[in-house]
């Protein structure tokens, strides 16, 4: 399968391993696409895994609406689950990382027969994300979320000096360089990949909060070297799970888990699918 539909929208996605392996769905984040798993993707078809990793609503060029309210997290929810279906699998293990871990969290909440188990690297459960906002230093972490509810402006700082000063701020959290050149090079490319992209910011305010608990077993996995995402949300998830729970801290590792510790990461993923 190198595409799937959800609706009017077709995704494409990279699809590896054998057909008849219980399937994993990877999730990526911002700003970057399904490229970012392929440190990871082998070690885990390697085990037997069949591993789907779609480049995510408006990543994808022909799933790519531009109203802001497209991006709603029920909505990228839904296309998780749309992937699942074209699949023929009644239920796959769902990875997320970045924004790709708030749509796992997402996609387990609103629907929970669809998913074996959950895991989200990096991103806190969001009840505990925003929870921390007034409990830590994470609502200065997160000012660029603000600044992406700007229209215009942020895709104006992804042309020109702004872009490379972009690119280095990402090399500065610790992303490797050859991969912050790929994934913002389609963004940079074409003002509406970006627009697009940025619009997963801007639909945070017309969300609706997840309700309840996470009843799916779930992993997470939080780097102490995180530039954005703060300790007291990660200490905090584990309230937020009704379902056997695992809380991995990996020290000294930044943000970009997937490109630093894809070792490490699918040692964690295994031992969590098995269990």
């Amino acid at each position: 399968m190198q595409e799937y539909r959800n609706g009017d929208l077709t995704f494409d996605v990279d699809d590896s391993g054998p057909a008849d392996g219980d399937v994993v769905v990877l999730l990526h984040g911002y700003p970057e696409n399904r490229t970012s798993w392929h440190a990871l993707t082998p070690l885990l078809t390697a085990a037997g895994y069949r591993v789907l990793a779609p480049d995510q609503r408006g990543y994808s060029p022909r799933a790519r609406p531009m109203r802001r309210r497209d991006y709603r997290t029920n909505l990228l929810a839904a296309d998780v689950v749309a992937l699942a279906d074209a699949a023929g699998a009644k239920a796959v293990h769902v990875v997320g990382h970045d924004w790709g871990g708030a749509v796992a969290w997402a996609s387990a909440s609103l629907h929970p027969t669809r998913f074996t188990t959950v895991t989200s690297l990096c991103t806190p459960y969001p009840k505990a994300l925003i929870g921390s906002m007034v409990r830590s230093t994470q609502l200065l972490r997160s000012w660029y979320m603000l600044l992406f509810q700007l229209p215009f402006l942020p895709e104006l700082a992804l042309r020109g000096s702004g872009a490379k000063a972009a690119r280095r701020k990402l090399v500065a959290t610790g992303l490797p360089a050859e991969a912050a050149d790929r994934y913002l090079a389609p963004l940079i490319a074409d003002p509406a990949a970006a627009r697009a992209a940025l619009n997963w910011y801007r639909a945070l305010p017309l969300s609706a909060p997840l309700r309840g608990s996470i009843e799916v077993p779930a992993l997470y996995v939080y780097p102490t070297a995180d530039a954005f995402l703060g300790r007291t949300a990660a200490d905090r998830t584990g309230r937020y799970v009704s379902a056997p729970y695992r809380y991995e801290v990996l020290e000294g590792r930044s943000h970009w888990l997937p490109e630093e510790a894809p070792n490490e990461i699918a040692a964690l993923l295994l031992s969590h699918f098995r269990q």
